[in-house]
């Protein structure tokens, strides 16, 4: 029996519409993200596909107690990574200082930088652009996080 054109056209409806609803689901699948609070208010949150050029951090009504928490989810599983660290270089590469932070555990991912030291490590380097980075098991080559703006 041939099928009629009523037929088809059902069908071909049937498939783009699971389509549509399969991948309105799966918008974010496969991105690694990441969240930064300053103490406990939202100021950045981030997909790693989204350029650089959005990821400026300003921290200049920042205070020397408070303090910056960054979770970062991979993709690839629950929660965080293992042998997380983050690392605060210069445009030129240099490695200005490294935090490692001990692998997370239940629902607080979170690696906590000390305002006060990344305000006095601005200064001391204060005629250079500054960038934190973070890598892992999951990611040694390790993914830029934000350029900060401190003043």
């Amino acid at each position: 029996m041939k099928p009629t054109i009523k037929q088809s056209l059902i069908t071909m409806f049937a498939l783009v519409t699971l389509c549509f609803t399969v991948f309105s689901f799966t918008t974010k699948l496969g991105l690694d993200s990441y969240e930064i609070y300053l103490n406990n208010k939202l100021i950045m949150k981030q997909f790693v596909n989204q350029p650089l050029s959005l990821r400026v951090l300003q921290l200049n009504q920042a205070k020397d107690n408070d303090e910056l928490r960054i979770n970062y989810k991979h993709c690839t599983q629950e929660g965080a990574g293992t042998d997380r660290t983050i690392v605060l270089k210069d445009e030129t590469g240099n490695t200005l200082k490294k935090w490692v932070f001990t692998n997370a555990s239940g629902t607080n991912l979170s690696m906590v930088i000390s305002v006060k030291e990344l305000l006095q490590l601005e200064k001391n380097n204060a005629h250079h652009e500054l960038s934190l980075y973070y890598t892992a098991r999951e990611l040694p080559k390790g993914e830029t996080l934000a350029l900060l703006r401190l003043k």
